[in-house]
């Protein structure tokens, strides 16, 4: 079940996706925050930037900046994070994800489970429906993305 405060970062991880989505990159969006306060926010730049490892999660932690610590935060993706994000979350300590969606990619929530992750699958049918749509209009782009020929 997600708290308003999720329904509240979720939906700006959804809008940062929208807007790589409309810039042409990849609509992966994400938020870090710390209780209700939002300290960053970020969206997939592979193409935007030509930087291969400028995935969402990956933004929104390069924006946060140093921080002391990690482990009273929580992260928000539109997308189930790839092996990459889902190591930096294990590496930074993050205690708890809320992924948007983790039907159109998946796999690493027992990973991250595994190592003391909560893991909260929202299953948003507008992440749903805007990941779904990218696959479908730019199945290359979307293979370059994971790593896949």
């Amino acid at each position: 079940m997600l708290s308003e405060t999720d329904k509240k970062f979720l939906r700006i991880a959804y809008e940062e996706a929208k807007a790589g989505f409309d810039e042409g990159g990849c609509p992966i969006g994400s938020v870090l925050a710390r209780g209700e306060t939002l300290v960053s926010q970020g969206r997939n730049q592979r193409v935007q930037g030509g930087d291969p490892i400028a995935h969402g999660e990956m933004d929104a932690l390069r924006k946060a900046g140093r921080q002391k610590t990690y482990r009273d935060t929580t992260l928000y993706t539109s997308l189930s994070p790839c092996m990459m994000c889902t190591g930096t979350i294990i590496q930074f300590g993050i205690p708890r994800i809320v992924v948007g969606e983790n039907q159109t990619f998946g796999g690493n929530e027992s990973l991250l489970r595994e190592r003391g992750v909560e893991v909260v699958i929202a299953n948003d049918p507008d992440c749903i429906a805007l990941m779904t749509r990218f696959i479908r209009e730019k199945p290359e782009l979307w293979a370059e993305d994971i790593a896949e020929e």
